[in-house]
């Protein structure tokens, strides 16, 4: 018989004789591993048959008794087997507070408690997917150029997991984007007919946190502790406070803060062989305390420290900021946010980056602020002026549209090298020659994350 099919096929193989890179299902070979996590899951949540009726009502899973509305009971053939009244949520409430008062032992009152306890582990459990390796979840509230978008924000997830398997080759079916609804405070988003979101101003404090714990605590239980989690697009306060909580519990990541960080300093670090020196030889400031200026301030203190083995609170001293307000100074502390305190050094006041050009004498000038065309004319002549015979280093982190202007204002100085994220490759004139610096983008580092771990 095995000679048989032997002289079938030609080759002097049999059928059994199956090529071990060829996929599951034939075709070609399985490269993101999609067949492999097929056989691992060869049954969905979706093949479970929808209970019904009497089955329903057995089922203390799905069964809301009296919570049952109209249209649910038509839908699941409960006419009959209820009681004709429809318990609405407030009354539901009302109910289950009056029930809770009635308990006089603690340990009864807390087990009432923990059965209303949120369902994010079973939304998380209605999944298809299981072997979960990156995911990236956002609150839709500080969309990079457009604000806050509330649930509208599900396409920064979508897109940056995109990028996890085109760059780094995580199979798609290992991704998962979330978006947190928490509500939103676009005015027009919640007069918009058409909004699929909440329609109520975004949950803060208390509230939110315990959302965020549970959605935490769901994610680990689920998926492992191995599983990325990468905040995107969350407002400074909640961006800073969700990477110190979960920094030390859960593999976390934040492509704003950590990310930009990353490529610039590997860009700071490549620019040392133009402009010479050390990190820790060089002053820098930065236009822009937001979550990018501050994550770059700390991965030069960080890498400063390692290089010359002083205590990162001594390296942060050779590094300023500037916010809307001027630069920061420790005569500012109480007023600031906890994430820039760590930068507020003894210092006058200064009211402009112009100013503060001149008062601190830079070697390296970082713009991370959103607003535009903030590198004039007058603080480049400025920084040239200052440094003299020296080199410096314009670093300008903005939208391609808003960083052309630096193109005429560098003509003639003596910049060595200005290295945008995410800008035009546009050309520069200086007196010593002219060049076009490279582009640098995010990407090519987050992804290298889930890869490693």
């Amino acid at each position: 018989m095995e000679s048989f099919m032997k002289d079938i096929r030609g080759d002097g193989k049999t059928v059994l004789d199956l090529d071990p890179k060829a996929a599951v299902g034939g075709g070609v070979e399985d490269v993101y591993g999609e067949d492999r996590a097929t056989e691992e899951q060869l049954v969905t949540p979706w093949t479970v048959s929808v209970a019904s009726g009497y089955t329903l009502l057995r089922n203390p899973h799905h069964n809301k008794g009296l919570a049952f509305t109209e249209k649910e009971r038509d839908a699941h053939y409960l006419r009959g087997l209820l009681p004709p009244v429809s318990i609405s949520q407030e009354l539901q409430e009302k109910k289950l507070m009056h029930n809770l008062r009635q308990y006089q032992v603690p340990l009864q009152r807390y087990m009432a408690l923990m059965d209303l306890q949120g369902k994010i582990l079973e939304v998380l459990k209605n999944w298809p997917q299981k072997s979960i390796q990156v995911i990236v979840v956002t609150d839709g509230e500080r969309i990079l150029g457009l604000g806050d978008l509330g649930c509208q924000g599900m396409g920064i997830p979508v897109g940056k997991l995109s990028l996890y398997s085109a760059l780094g080759g995580i199979r798609p079916s290992a991704c998962l984007p979330i978006t947190i609804d928490v509500g939103t405070n676009n005015e027009q988003l919640l007069k918009d007919d058409f909004y699929i979101g909440l329609r109520q101003r975004r949950a803060t404090g208390q509230e939110y946190s315990e959302l965020l714990h549970e959605f935490m605590c769901a994610v680990k239980q689920n998926y492992g502790e191995k599983v990325l989690i990468q905040f995107e697009d969350f407002a400074n306060h909640n961006a800073f406070e969700l990477l110190a909580k979960y920094g030390t519990t859960h593999l976390v990541f934040n492509d704003d803060i950590q990310g930009t960080a990353s490529v610039v300093l590997a860009g700071v670090v490549a620019a040392l062989k133009l402009v010479g020196g050390i990190l820790a030889e060089h002053t820098f400031l930065f236009l822009g305390a937001g979550e990018a200026g501050t994550g770059i301030a700390e991965l030069i203190a960080l890498e400063m420290s390692k290089q010359t083995k002083a205590p990162v609170e001594e390296c942060r001293k050779k590094i300023w900021l500037v916010d809307s307000r001027g630069l920061i100074v420790s005569s500012r502390k109480e007023s600031l946010q906890h994430f820039k305190k760590p930068w507020a050094h003894e210092h006058e006041h200064v009211g402009n980056l112009l100013d503060a050009v001149k008062a601190i004498k830079p070697t390296f000038l970082i713009g991370s602020s959103g607003v535009g065309k903030t590198f004039t004319k007058e603080v480049v002549e400025a920084m040239a002026f200052l440094t003299r015979n020296l080199s410096f280093l314009l670093y300008q982190i903005q939208l391609p549209s808003l960083s052309a202007p630096l193109k005429k204002h560098t003509h003639g100085l003596m910049v060595e090298s200005f290295l945008p994220v995410g800008a035009h490759l546009i050309q520069l004139s200086t007196t010593a020659k002219s060049m076009c610096p490279a582009r640098q983008t995010t990407p090519i580092f987050f992804q290298d994350l889930v890869l490693v771990w």
